[in-house]
């Protein structure tokens, strides 16, 4: 299956390690054209359709056999980051991910932290704009359940003294957005608020999002990319 990829680059000093975890069959992985990063700043989203889809409890995956690392409630438990995930899709139903600039073979969906007081739906618009700079999206639907995921020993070392706080995991709201632009309005320095945090692009089928992504990751994924499902096919 052909897959439309587009890969924007920080700037011509970074050297980025090739994409080894694409080690598919060349006639999946064309060569693609280099997207060179866009450093204006971006204007809000405009505004989002209202009263979006809401997935009843049998649309998610939440079964004997699901991952003890993943789990399905309706409120975030404590000692978890409160925290959205996007799922953004084109035209052509394939979704948004990225790799990170820190960690190359990891490739992920954005997420972000919620702030304070910070309305999760909300949050998801800022953290697409801030990490992506897409502005032109509309929001299809949500998951109905916070899904958590556990750090790893050393990622939550790691992130105790990046943040300054030490959370077991995060507890996730996830959010299936349309993007309603062009590709050339995706820009991996975000709307310039943040430190950018991906190198590469691509959409992807569901199948290769879970195949891209760290293990620790997988049984969330799995759980909402099923809860979208219809938006996917």
């Amino acid at each position: 299956m052909d897959i439309c990829c587009r890969f924007g680059l920080l700037n011509s000093a970074l050297h980025l390690p090739p994409l080894s975890i694409l080690s598919r069959p060349p006639y999946l992985f064309p060569s693609f054209p280099t997207c060179p990063p866009k450093l204006a700043k971006f204007s809000h989203l405009p505004l989002l359709r209202r009263n979006p889809i809401i997935y009843t409890r049998t649309t998610l995956l939440c079964t004997s056999s699901q991952s003890s690392s993943s789990t399905a409630m309706e409120a975030p438990p404590q000692g978890y980051r409160r925290n959205v995930g996007i799922c953004l899709i084109n035209d052509s139903k394939k979704i948004f991910a990225a790799s990170r600039l820190d960690i190359p073979s990891a490739w992920q969906m954005p997420q972000g932290g919620i702030d304070e007081a910070e309305d999760p739906r909300s949050a998801a618009v800022r953290e697409l704009r801030e990490e992506t700079g897409v502005k032109s999206a509309e929001i299809l639907a949500q998951a109905p359940y916070w899904l958590t995921y556990d750090f790893p020993p050393e990622v939550r070392e790691k992130l105790r003294h990046q943040w300054g706080s030490d959370w077991k995991g995060q507890a996730q709201k996830w959010f299936l957005l349309k993007f309603t632009g062009k590709d050339d309005e995706i820009n991996l320095l975000g709307d310039g608020s943040e430190k950018p945090e991906f190198g590469e692009w691509s959409w992807m089928s569901p199948e290769q999002v879970v195949d891209h992504a760290v293990d620790f990751k997988k049984p969330v994924y799995k759980e909402v990319l099923a809860s979208f499902a219809p938006y996917l096919q």
